[in-house]
C-alpha cells in the first residue's frame, strides 16, 4: 500500500472501478475505497447484473411454458427458484472476482471500509489517513424511499429485496412505473404472481418517448401486468398474514384498498452523499443532495466526482463513462462524456431503448425534424422467431437529415440501439444509416428500415 497516492477513490461501483482501472492503466497510484465485501457497487451486485441474470432465466421459463408449442416444441416446465437465484449469484460472484483480478492487474489497492473526507488531501478509512493528490467521490445513489412506508425487505421489498424473494408471492404491488419497477415486475409476474403497478404520473416509464411509453404499456398489460396510472400509494398496512394497499388518484379523489404479498417501492434512486465529510471540506450539493461539478470538478481543487451522485443520467454506463473521464483529466489527458450519447435501455420482453431527443422535446424547441417508422411486425426475422411487437422510430433534422434521435420498442433493441449510438457520435445522416448494407434476415434491418423511412423510401407494406 502506498504512503501517498496520485487518486484515492471513493466508491467501487461503475464510476469508481473503472476510473481505478483507468488511471492504473496510465500509469497513476490508485486506491479504491469500498464499503461491501465485493467491488462492483450497486450495478453488479444488487442491481443491473443480477435483475438482468433474473429477467433472462424468467424469460426462458416463460417461452418454454407458453411459447414452445407453437413452434411445435412439446415440453414440461417446473420452476426451481433456489436454483435460479443459485445461478444468479454464480454471475455475481463471477463478475466481483473479474474486477478483483482487473485490480490487481493494473495495481489498484483495493481498501475496505467507509470512506470519509478529512481535507482536499486526506481520506479517513474507519480512522485510518490516507494520503493522495486528488480524490474522487463515486458513492452512487441509494433507494428513494417513501415517507410512512418503511422497508423491510421481506414483505415491503426496495429493488434488493425483490432479487431475493424466497418463494412467489400471489400478489405483488409494485410502487412506481419505472424502469426498476417494470423489469422487476416482470421478473415476478412470468414466474406467477399477479402484479399490479400503480404510478403517479398518467404514463408509465418518465422521459421516454410517448408512443413507447404508450406500446409498452399495452404490451405488459397484454401479457397480465395490471396498471393503476394516475394514482399514488398513501399507505401500506402491515396485517398478519397480507398487506393492506391504499391508493388515491394523483389529482385528489377517491380512496381505494387492496391486498398484496410483497410490496415493492421503486419510485426512484436518490444520491448518496451522507457522511462522506462534503460539508466539512465545503464540498457544494444542489438541494436533492447531487454534488455540484463543473466538468467533474467540484467547487474544491483536488475533489472530483462522477456517476449517480452527481446531475446526469443515474445509469451504470454513464457512471463508467464519467470514471474513465475523469481518470484521463487527472492524468493530464482530455476526458469527455457527451450525455447526449447515453442510451437508455429497459430490459423487460420486450425490450424498450431511447437516445437522443424525442418528439414533444423537439416540438417544445421548435426544431423542425422529421420522422421513419418501421414496425416489427414486417422485419423477417422477428416473424420467425415469432416475436413481432414494437417498432423502431429515428428522428432527423427537417433539414440536414442528421440523426437527432432514435425510441425502440422490440426485440433486442438494447443491442440495435448502439448502432444509433456509434452514427449520432459521427453526426451521420438517416440517409447514411439507410445506404448501410444490414444483413438479411436480421433484426437490425428494422433500424435501417427506419432510416430510410425518414426520407419516404422504406421498404414495408
Amino acid at each position: 500500500m502506498s504512503d501517498t497516492y496520485d487518486l484515492v477513490i471513493i466508491g467501487g461501483g461503475p464510476g469508481g472501478y473503472n476510473c481505478a482501472i483507468r488511471a492504473g492503466q496510465l500509469g497513476l497510484k490508485v486506491a479504491c475505497v469500498e464499503t461491501r465485501k465485493t467491488l462492483g457497487g450497486t450495478c453488479l451486485n444488487v442491481g443491473c447484473i443480477p435483475s438482468k441474470a433474473l429477467l433472462h432465466s424468467t424469460e426462458l421459463y416463460e417461452a418454454a411454458n407458453k411459447d414452445f408449442a407453437g413452434m411445435g416444441i412439446d415440453a414440461t416446465v417446473k420452476l426451481n427458484l433456489p436454483k435460479m437465484m443459485e445461478s444468479k449469484a454464480k454471475t455475481v460472484d463471477q463478475l466481483t472476482k473479474g474486477i478483483e483480478f482487473l485490480f490487481k492487474k493494473n495495481k489498484v489497492d483495493h481498501i475496505e471500509g467507509f470512506g470519509k473526507i478529512v481535507d482536499a488531501n486526506t481520506v479517513d478509512v474507519d480512522g485510518k489517513k490516507i494520503k493522495t493528490k486528488n480524490i474522487v467521490i463515486a458513492t452512487g445513489s441509494e433507494v428513494a424511499t417513501l415517507p410512512g412506508i418503511e422497508i423491510d425487505e421481506e414483505r415491503i421489498i426496495s429493488s434488493t429485496g425483490a432479487l431475493d424473494l424466497k418463494k412467489v408471492p400471489e400478489k405483488m404491488v409494485v410502487i412506481g412505473g419505472g424502469v426498476i419497477g417494470l423489469e422487476l415486475g416482470s421478473v415476478w409476474r412470468r414466474l406467477g404472481a399477479e402484479v399490479t403497478v400503480v404510478e403517479f404520473l398518467d404514463h408509465i416509464l418518465p422521459g421516454m418517448d410517448a408512443e413507447v411509453q404508450k406500446t409498452g404499456q399495452r404490451i405488459l398489460k397484454k401479457q397480465g401486468m395490471k396498471f393503476h396510472t394516475g394514482h399514488k400509494v398513501t399507505a401500506v398496512e402491515k396485517l398478519k398474514s397480507k398487506l393492506k394497499v391504499t391508493m388515491e388518484p394523483s389529482k385528489g379523489g377517491e380512496a381505494t384498498t387492496f391486498d398484496a404479498d410483497v410490496v415493492l417501492v421503486s419510485i426512484g434512486r436518490r444520491p448518496f452523499t451522507e457522511g462522506l465529510g462534503l460539508e466539512t471540506v465545503g464540498v457544494a450539493t444542489d438541494k436533492r443532495g447531487f454534488i455540484e461539478t463543473n466538468h467533474f470538478k467540484t467547487n474544491v481543487p483536488g475533489i472530483w466526482a462522477v456517476g449517480d451522485c452527481i446531475k446526469g443520467p443515474m445509469l451504470a454506463h454513464k457512471a463508467e463513462e464519467d470514471g474513465c473521464a475523469v481518470a484521463e483529466l487527472i492524468a493530464g489527458q482530455p476526458g469527455h462524456v457527451d450525455y447526449n450519447l447515453v442510451p437508455g435501455v429497459v430490459y423487460t420482453k420486450p425490450e424498450m431503448a431511447n437516445l437522443g431527443q424525442t418528439e414533444q422535446e423537439l416540438k417544445e424547441a421548435g426544431i423542425p425534424y422529421k420522422s421513419g417508422k418501421f414496425i416489427f411486425m414486417a422485419n423477417s426475422r422477428a416473424k420467425a422467431n415469432h416475436e413481432t411487437d414494437g417498432f423502431i422510430k429515428i428522428l432527423a433534422h427537417a433539414e440536414t437529415d442528421e440523426i437527432l434521435g432514435a425510441h425502440m420498442i422490440g426485440p433486442m433493441v438494447g443491442e440495435m440501439i448502439q448502432e444509433i449510438c456509434v452514427a449520432m457520435a459521427f453526426r451521420a445522416s438517416a440517409e447514411d444509416i439507410a445506404r448501410v448494407c444490414h444483413a438479411h434476415p436480421t433484426l437490425s434491418e428494422a433500424v435501417r428500415q427506419a432510416a430510410m423511412g425518414v426520407n419516404g423510401w422504406t421498404m414495408q407494406s
